[in-house]
């Protein structure tokens, strides 16, 4: 599943392009299940965060938070159909006319809202967190459900992956970083069909808003970059992140 030049030319000078629906509805079905198996199996084992609230706390303080935005990280390293969806080639033939043909993980993380109170993943640009460099790393986002405004669908800034910004640590949790000067007038909204995914540029702004909708929404991030990408160890110095179980390469050309 390749993608057009117009498609390409629209990812670099937005920093983010819609594909749609990319899995088929078996892949889906099996993939929803196996989704809330490791939820389930995450919360009996106290081993998934609540980002909507600080950082920590017991099972009980998670699920009883006026707000859950609930996060596993390494979902490849608990389970294997999400190990083995890293390795689509519909989606790394996307990636490749993205960012080359040689695709290593960074990581990959499901992001959670549950219905009624899914909390929102505040404005910020990836990179904020991860400071790599060079800063060309691409998500695949995919939803496992139909999303929307009101359900929690990615929400982007056109453009903004052009110029890097400083993060500050979010007054309301500190699980998240935060924007204040974000105009989100500016944004455009990425409605999906359930099995559907877009890209976006590690430096792409983007914000999913709350869920409190009836239905929940289920999301998975597969976050790719080229081999020798480094990531910042302290503030003067970076290290090279080498192949490994924990971040794979997935395609080599």
């Amino acid at each position: 599943m390749t993608l057009t030049q117009e498609q390409i030319d629209q990812f670099h000078k937005h920093g983010y392009l819609k594909v749609g629906k990319v899995l088929q509805d078996d892949e889906i079905e099996l993939l929803r299940e196996q989704y809330d198996l490791e939820f389930e199996k995450a919360r009996d084992n106290n081993a998934y965060r609540n980002l909507a609230t600080n950082d920590g706390g017991s099972v009980d303080e998670k699920e009883s938070a006026p707000q859950q935005m609930l996060q596993i990280m390494q979902m490849c390293e608990r389970n294997i159909h999400f190990r083995q969806l890293l390795f689509n080639q519909r989606i790394l033939d996307m990636a490749e006319d993205l960012i080359g043909p040689n695709i290593q993980l960074f990581h990959d993380q499901a992001l959670f809202k549950p219905a009624g109170h899914g909390g929102a993943v505040f404005w910020h640009q990836d990179n904020g967190y991860w400071k790599c460099s060079p800063a060309n790393l691409i998500s695949c986002w995919l939803t496992l459900d139909d999303v929307d405004v009101h359900n929690g669908a990615m929400q982007v800034i056109p453009g903004s992956h052009l110029t890097p910004i400083r993060h500050e640590i979010s007054q309301d949790t500190n699980a998240l970083l935060d924007l204040k000067d974000v105009d989100p007038s500016q944004a455009t909204v990425n409605d999906l069909p359930a099995g559907g995914c877009m890209f976006h540029h590690c430096q792409t702004l983007h914000y999913t808003a709350p869920n409190e909708t009836e239905n929940q929404r289920r999301a998975f991030a597969i976050h790719m970059m080229p081999p020798g990408t480094r990531r910042a160890d302290n503030e003067s110095d970076t290290i090279p992140m080498p192949v490994s179980f924990k971040q794979p390469l997935l395609r080599a050309g």
